[in-house]
């Protein structure tokens, strides 16, 4: 199974190898594929983290602490420390579709004086532009309730990523 993980992050493809341990595996296919997309995962984070940073150590107890068994330790700790990991970080920064990203955000407050509506009359919004780094631009109106609803959520996934990089599973140690 973690020779189909590494031919995965390589590229390769490891369909056939992978169906071959689902007919072997006496695990339910959903969770096969569930165990290999979080090797997969684990393998590839671990990977963007410098090898001054990552101290094998702490790699082998964060594992641990994940309830990863002791075979799959010894395995992802030799891949992620081993001779390969030259080969696979170069692969695995490489792969994998870019999304774009927000380039530039410009924003203002807007009060409509004079509408066809009153409902609309002396109602504050929030007008915003986007620039994405694939140079498309989008503009935007927000109502004052929305942005509020939207800025409390940003608030709470901060805090909730904050909250994670506390734990010390695969935390960059100095």
């Amino acid at each position: 199974m973690r020779m189909s993980v590494v031919n995965a992050i390589e590229g390769k493809d490891s369909r056939e190898a992978l169906e071959a341990i689902a007919i072997t595996a006496a695990v339910p296919e959903e969770r096969l594929t569930h165990v290999v997309a979080g090797m997969y995962r684990l393998l590839k984070e671990a990977l963007r983290i410098p090898m001054s940073s990552l101290k094998q150590e702490v790699f082998k107890e964060d594992l641990r602490e994940l309830r990863i068994p002791e075979e799959f330790i010894t395995d992802f700790s030799s891949l992620v420390f081993g001779s390969r990991r030259t080969t696979l970080e170069a692969v695995a920064t490489q792969q994998g579709p870019q999304l774009p990203f927000v380039q530039d955000l410009r924003w203002r407050v807007d009060v409509a004086i004079s509408t066809s509506s009153l409902a609309r009359a002396l109602q504050p919004s929030i007008l915003m532009q986007m620039k994405l780094s694939d140079g498309n631009s989008h503009r935007f109106e927000v109502s004052v309730s929305k942005f509020q609803e939207l800025r409390y959520n940003v608030a709470l996934i901060l805090k909730e990523m904050n909250d994670l990089e506390k734990r010390s599973i695969l935390k960059i140690q100095d």
